[in-house]
């Protein structure tokens, strides 16, 4: 019957000039979205879901806000259903018990934002509607916590299982390679040219992630160069006029830009896999490659520096990047720098650091020049993660901890 009740529903609601269709064009936004939660009704629900995601596009930033308090205080948890399943669950447990308990804690924006995903493509409009929620919803705590149930949905949803690897060559469609280039958010790509010498030589590879329900948008990606030795600087990487490498002669895979793509999924980490993945795939193609590092910037030296009151001389800044590096906290004690977060969070190991290694004005901006490789031992990189994990030790070579102990002893006597 219910089928059925959907089936005339959708016939009445596409005859006589889509009458109800109209209606609901006419209800506050607000208001679909409580009967959308509510609802029972497939037809009827993929309906307002196509009616909430299409008004909602067209909203500005005062509607937007609107739109998530009402959501976010709608459509919370309630406290006393919750603490009261919690007792009759912790009284008597069982499937029922434990069946209640798990509905109640859960709130009921989280349906809606499973429903509003049944519309096709919701799943990228979702994205773009959690890139807002972040900008407009930071320091707003009842906005935040609707964040969470945002960032709890996509972590099942943009699952490693789901993902899918392709690499990005030159004859990769031109709507891709037009996001590459927007997308790019480390060195940026100048001209179609530029991108060409990314992707098209034989030491060149770019991969990216992509999910089902957003095949024509890239998630993140990753350049990598393939080179002889480590390098110590991004200029050479990226010359126009370099002589390109025989893959086969290569012997160290360089990941010199990760970027990631969507701000709505800030915080769903894709980047592990994606290193473990590529270096994988370059292992099985090339025999020869026997290291995995990174050629990555330290987008925070400069700052800390300022925040110190220190002012080394340029060819003093690799040991203060290095004693920053290994020793400067920011929040749960971790590295204060991301990039190290994220690379050391992975199993990696800082390698070497290197000085005037970024002459552009951001480079010289935000770390005096300065460039760090980050080791990836494959053999090993479980290990130190979990180890970077339980104490946030920081893995570095003996020589780099000499660097950084160098720095330690000019910041006493300048003391």
């Amino acid at each position: 019957m219910t089928v059925l009740s959907d089936l005339l529903a959708s016939v009445f609601e596409r005859g006589a000039g889509g009458a109800r269709r109209g209606d609901w064009s006419r209800r506050p936004l607000e208001e679909l979205a409580d009967a959308l939660v509510t609802t029972h009704g497939e037809m009827s629900g993929t309906i307002l879901a196509e009616q909430i995601l299409t008004r909602y596009a067209a909203m500005d930033d005062a509607a937007k806000l609107a739109f998530f308090t009402h959501v976010a205080h709608a459509m919370n948890v309630d406290p006393a259903t919750a603490r009261a399943a919690l007792d009759a669950y912790e009284a008597a447990p069982a499937r029922g018990s434990y069946r209640d308990f798990m509905a109640a804690c859960e709130p009921p924006r989280q349906e809606l934002i499973r429903r509003l995903n049944q519309v096709p493509g919701a799943t990228g409009a979702l994205v773009e509607m959690r890139a807002d929620l972040l900008r407009l919803g930071r320091g707003t705590p009842e906005l935040e916590a609707l964040d969470l149930d945002f960032r709890h949905l996509f972590a099942s949803w943009f699952n490693r299982g789901f993902l899918v690897l392709r690499r990005i060559t030159w004859n990769t469609p031109a709507q891709i390679l037009e996001k590459i280039i927007a997308y790019e958010a480390v060195h940026r790509i100048s001209s179609w040219d530029d991108l060409r010498r990314r992707v098209q030589p034989e030491d060149r590879r770019c991969f990216a992630f992509f999910h089902p329900a957003m095949p024509d948008e890239p998630l993140i990606f990753v350049e990598v160069a393939l080179t002889r030795g480590i390098p110590g600087a991004i200029g050479p990487l990226l010359a126009e006029e370099r002589a390109a490498l025989k893959a086969g002669e290569a012997d160290t895979a360089v990941f010199y830009s990760i970027s990631n793509c969507q701000s709505g999924l800030a915080g769903i980490s894709f980047g592990n896999s994606l290193i473990k993945q590529v270096a994988g795939d370059l292992s099985a193609e090339l025999d020869g490659l026997s290291r995995f590092v990174t050629l990555s910037p330290i987008p925070g030296l400069m700052e800390w520096l300022g925040s110190e009151e220190l002012a080394p001389a340029e060819a003093d800044l690799p040991a203060f990047a290095a004693h920053y590096l290994l020793n400067a906290k920011g929040r749960a004690e971790l590295p204060r720098d991301p990039v190290a977060r994220f690379h050391l969070g992975n199993g990696a190991i800082v390698h070497a650091l290197h000085g005037q290694a970024d002459l552009s004005e951001k480079g010289r901006a935000q770390s005096g020049g300065v460039m760090v490789n980050y080791l990836y031992d494959l053999r090993r990189t479980a290990e130190r993660h979990e180890a970077f994990a339980a104490t946030g030790a920081v893995a570095a070579t003996s020589a780099v901890k000499s660097l950084a102990a160098a720095a330690e002893t000019k910041m006493t006597k300048g003391a």
